[in-house]
């Protein structure tokens, strides 16, 4: 019968011991470390696939942030050309309310003179607020692209505005709106659009009335200005006829020639121009004449506003003064409230953008803490547990090395 003997030697034995030690104290090192820093990964190494995860995700919150500032600024030049369109229909609305008051027949021509100065000042303020500029110097209605001063004008002759830009809405986008709105589409007014026209009667044309000038058809309309002068006129049975040439009052080339026969003192139409009608009332005599011209613009709208009723001399050409300036007024304060519900829906927007990006965020937290923070409950239990391991390792490393063959050697 045979058998085995196995030597153990004491150095053997503290050898272990010792490596045991070490590898629970490095342990319990790294429990601590987690515990204060509240991540389970606190560098790469201890997971590379968690610390990639949300490196990504604090990546796309920083992103987040940014896009965030960015739309904050959008969302302040916004909501300022959104305030100071509400200051023009203020000022307009005060125009109009002028405009009434000057149709009043109980006014003198001196006292009509007067209230367009007050007009005046009201034109140069809404001049002065379409040029308006954001915090940062940049202009508020600058479209696609403007100079710092996106209207100009009037340059004469003729007399006439001109937006110094490129039309159109800049797009909105995922994460963002536009810095600015459309200028030329609040305040430049479009031939086939809006159809605006300043219809004036010729000096000493006084037994003539007139309505607006309407689109017909809108796709005809060319936007240039005429002269409807009246050649003859006879009358017989109570009808009259009345025979106009029309010409083009900036090439002075002739456009149409016309004549009709209406009722003596009767309305009737004049549908020779390109695209307009015009109807007119009462009897008119050789060498009368009406002018059409077109407006390009709302600040146009109100030149035109004030010279009309400025050169008034009657209380007949200053209630057709004045009916006109009304209509064409209320075209352009229409331009100028649908820009302005446009900047309202940019403003909606950007409360969405926030929103979800809001949403987004509270996501990618989530996920960033998923893969680095630590479960504050486990990492405790696991600390304790640790902790009573190397505690005992301790006491029974301090129990074995006090054994040997040398203590029992007497």
């Amino acid at each position: 019968m045979t058998s085995s003997l196995t030597r153990l030697g004491s150095a053997n034995t503290y050898d272990n011991a010792l490596r045991n030690l070490s590898m629970r104290q490095s342990a319990l090192s790294n429990l601590q470390e987690n515990l204060t820093s509240g991540k389970k990964v606190v560098r790469a190494s201890d997971d590379p696939t968690g610390a990639a995860q949300a490196e990504r995700a604090m990546t796309r919150i920083s992103r987040i942030a940014t896009d965030q500032r960015a739309l904050e600024a959008q969302r302040n030049s916004i909501a300022m050309a959104e305030g100071t369109l509400g200051d023009v229909t203020d000022a307009l609305q005060n125009f109009r309310e002028l405009v009434v008051s000057a149709g009043n027949g109980v006014l003198t021509s001196a006292e009509r003179k007067s209230i367009t100065i007050q007009l005046q000042g009201l034109r140069d303020q809404v001049f002065s607020l379409a040029n308006r500029k954001d915090s940062n110097g940049q202009p508020l209605f600058s479209a696609l692209g403007s100079a710092l001063a996106p209207f100009v004008g009037p340059n004469a002759p003729p007399q006439d505005y001109a937006f110094n830009g490129l039309p159109g809405q800049s797009a909105s986008s995922e994460v963002a709106i536009p810095f600015a709105l459309d200028g030329d589409s609040a305040f430049m007014l479009q031939t086939n659009r809006d159809g605006v026209y300043n219809v004036s009667l010729g000096s000493g044309t006084t037994n003539l009335k007139t309505g607006p000038a309407t689109l017909n058809p809108p796709t005809a309309a060319t936007g240039a200005s005429y002269t409807i002068s009246f050649t003859s006129v006879t009358a017989a049975a109570g009808n009259t006829t009345a025979s106009y040439d029309i010409v083009d009052s900036g090439s002075g080339a002739a456009v149409a020639t016309g004549t009709k026969t209406y009722s003596t003192g009767q309305s009737f139409t004049v549908t020779e121009m390109p695209g307009l009608s015009l109807t007119i009332t009462g009897t008119p005599t050789v060498a009368d004449t009406v002018k059409v011209e077109s407006s390009p613009s709302l600040f146009s709208v109100l030149d035109d506003a004030i010279s009309s009723i400025g050169s008034a001399s009657s209380n007949a050409t200053a209630s057709q003064a004045v009916s006109q300036a009304l209509g064409n007024i209320d075209i352009g304060m229409g331009r100028v409230s649908a820009v302005r519900g446009q900047a309202g829906d940019l403003l909606n927007r950007a409360d969405r953008i926030t929103s979800n990006q809001e949403a987004r965020s509270i996501q990618l937290e989530a996920d960033r803490s998923r893969a680095e923070d630590l479960d504050m409950v486990k990492g405790i239990a696991d600390f304790q547990n640790q902790q009573t391991g190397y505690q005992a390792a301790l006491q029974s490393y301090a129990q074995v090395q006090k054994l040997s063959l040398f203590n029992y050697i007497s």
